[in-house]
Order: C-alpha cells, then structure tokens, then sequence
C-alpha cells in the first residue's frame, strides 16, 4: 500500500490572530546602516491601487534581458509629512525606554493642524516647545534617537479623514548630538519622499490588512471540509483533542477575527518616485474606491498589505543585504480604467 501522507493544513505562523491596535502599521524596529550623514529612514502613504508598467529588462543575466516586460505596480500617494517634535530613547534593563521628547510650539501645531491641536492638546505641549528640552535630551546617554512627524490628509482627496496620524520615525547617521541638532533644524518644515528614498530602493512596507470580521476555520485556516455524511456538520473540526488533556489546546485551529491584521512585506522595490505635477497616473474613471491622485506619489513593485484608502508605512529594508538591484527603464505606465469603460 502507498504512503498516504496528510500534512497539516493551515499556518500558525502569526498567533494570536487579532484585530490591529489601529489602521496603520506600527514600526517595532529601524535597521542600522553604515550613513554618516543624518537622514530619515521611514515615510508613509495612502495606497491608490494597483495597475500595471512596460519596463526594459537590463539585466544581463536575466532571461528576459533587454525585452520588454509586464510589471504589476502598486500607486501609493505620498503628500509631504511635517516633522512636529524628536524623541530620545536610552537603554534599559527592560530594554529602550523613553527619556524625554521635545516638540514645536503649540502656536505651530495649531496653526498648521487645528484637528491635531485638538488630540494632542492633554499632553501638555507647551511643556514640551522650549529649548531646556532638547539640553535635556543632550544629556542622555541615547542610544535612539526618532523624530515625531505628522501626515497631511488634508493635501488629498483619497481618504475622507482630514485628522493627522502622528508616528515615529529612525534617525540613522552620526552620534545622538547631530541627529538632535538635524531634529531641531528641521522643526516645523516638510518632508518629501525624495528626501527620504531614491528610486530603485528596496523597502519595508508595514501595513494592516484587509479585514473580513469573523470567520470560521475552513476560511480562516483553510481547514478539510468533512465528508457529506457526517453526522453533524462539514465546516468543523473532527475533534477538538483527546479526552485526557480536558481542555481545548491553543494549537488547534479556530474560528475567529481574519484579516485587519499588521503585516510587514520585506523588500518591495520603488521602481518609480513622481512629483505632484505629474499626474498622469490616475485611469480613467479614477481608482476603484479611491480617486483621483493629485500629490506626489510611489510606484511599488508587486502588491502591498491593505485595500485602497489605507495608510501604509515605509522603511528601509532589514533584510536587503544581498539584494541586487538591476535597472528598469520603465517606456508605459497602463492608465486604462479600472472600471471596464
């Protein structure tokens, strides 16, 4: 008789499987890279949605080199972030902690975001606007130093939120001092995508994703259907364990939340970076369940977490050390309607 081999169905890689905290990725580390200037390692951006580019293959050693190739491409809109305040972070036997943080001034915050005024308004930000504060961060033994930045919904018209997401981002170049004085510098002024990445870069894209509430197992694992005549149903397990344990194992597959969770995809490359003049991307009939683009904006290799409308953030790659970036040269960007006029 042949083997009969029944592998195990469904992955338990990601445990527990639950909601996201909120609807935008959250960055838990930034890679060390060897710069010696002061730069920024992250951004972040509304996903637009997906077409597609006739690119020329300059490979060499590729089996498509010099031909004309179809590559899928994600358009995510990437307006300019404002950077609000800096943070600095010391190292502790219960590993980083925050040691103190400096921002600008509330007269600033007010004016440029009266939405974010209003939600940030219980942390006491004019304790936080004075130059003792950066003294302070001066005197720290940092070992991180991250500015505070802000998106700006308002430049688009993709999402219907207008109130400002505030996050972290990694400083990465010269000691603790020269980033706080870059932090300081830059207060209150605009960052742009090409500050941050060239094209052809390799990044992170830290996303949530699709969410489909709750689910059962054969959805949410994929689990076997049982046979038509089973006794009870078909869209459930054939036992849930042995009789001897008495409990339920967290092991075992269950029904539950599926989708809307963080997801990090390593290594997406920006094949493309586009200014806000530019806007010839938008199909006709715009994006499905999202509009038009109107600001600057990121073609992305392949797909990225999260449907249209979700803010998706960006990072320098952690795993890109033996990646090889060869050249496109992309000769058509598709623009055709995604409704099928």
């Amino acid at each position: 008789m042949a083997k009969r081999s029944h592998p195990r169905r469904g992955s338990m890689a990601f445990s527990p499987r639950k909601r996201s905290a909120r609807h935008f990725g959250h960055v838990k580390s930034w890679p060390e890279t060897d710069a010696n200037e002061v730069r920024v390692q992250g951004f972040a951006g509304w996903k637009a949605g997906m077409t597609h580019v006739m690119a020329r293959d300059l490979n060499p050693k590729s089996n498509s080199a010099g031909q004309e190739i179809r590559i899928p491409v994600t358009v995510v809109e990437v307006p300019k972030m404002r950077v609000l305040g800096v943070r600095g972070y010391k190292l502790t036997p219960y590993g980083k902690q925050a040691v103190g943080e400096a921002w600008v001034s509330a007269e600033q915050i007010s004016e440029a975001f009266p939405q974010l005024f209003r939600k940030l308004h219980n942390n006491s930000l004019q304790g936080h606007s004075s130059d003792k504060h950066y003294e302070a961060l001066k005197g720290e033994d940092l070992v991180e130093v991250r500015a505070i930045v802000a998106t700006q919904p308002h430049s688009i018209s993709g999402t219907p939120s207008k109130t400002p997401e505030v996050m972290e981002i990694g400083l990465v170049g010269g000691d603790s001092s020269a980033k706080l004085e870059w932090a300081k510098e830059k207060m209150g002024e605009e960052l742009s995508i090409s500050d941050v990445f060239d094209e052809g870069a390799f990044v992170d894209a830290v996303g949530v994703t699709k969410g489909y509430g709750w689910q059962g197992v054969i959805r949410r694992f994929g689990g076997k259907l049982q046979s038509h005549k089973n006794s009870k149903k078909r869209r459930q397990h054939g036992n849930m364990g042995d009789f001897g344990t008495g409990y339920v194992r967290k092991t075992i597959r269950q029904g539950g939340q599926t989708g809307y969770h963080q997801r990090t995809e390593y290594n997406k490359r920006i094949l493309s970076i586009a200014s806000a003049e530019d806007k010839s991307i938008t199909p006709a009939g715009g994006f499905l369940h999202y509009g038009e683009v109107n600001s600057d904006y990121i073609l992305i290799k392949g797909s990225i977490p999260g449907p249209s409308k979700r803010l998706v953030r960006f990072r320098d790659a952690t795993r890109a050390a033996k990646k090889t970036a060869h050249p496109y040269e992309i000769t058509y960007v598709s623009t055709a309607s995604k409704q099928g006029v």
